[in-house]
């Protein structure tokens, strides 16, 4: 059963921020997840519970395959580069 990476973002360096997405998309390929939805428009229709900022959407195999991305050796660096220009939420969710 798939599962989904479900990332919101809110970027406080755009310019290091890049550096992170052009070094994450080729390791979430290499783990054998596919980007669904990478930061484009939004239309909130209903906000009660949180108000998202710049949402990321990657499909896995399932939730191990996600998780392992997550924690991978390779991922790790990158990764940093994210936690040091922009907070964020993320979720791994099973799919249907």
């Amino acid at each position: 059963m798939s599962a989904y990476v479900i990332v919101d973002t809110r970027i406080k360096d755009p310019d290091a921020y890049e550096q992170y997405k052009a070094l994450a998309r080729p390791l979430v390929e290499k783990h054998g997840g596919i980007y669904r939805a990478r930061g484009g428009d939004m239309d909130v229709v209903q906000g009660e519970l949180w108000s998202p900022t710049r949402i990321v959407l990657l499909e896995f195999a399932d939730m191990q395959s996600a998780r392992d991305f997550l924690d991978s050796d390779d991922y790790k660096p990158v990764k940093a580069i994210r936690y040091a220009n922009a907070e964020c939420t993320t979720v791994i969710i099973d799919g249907i």
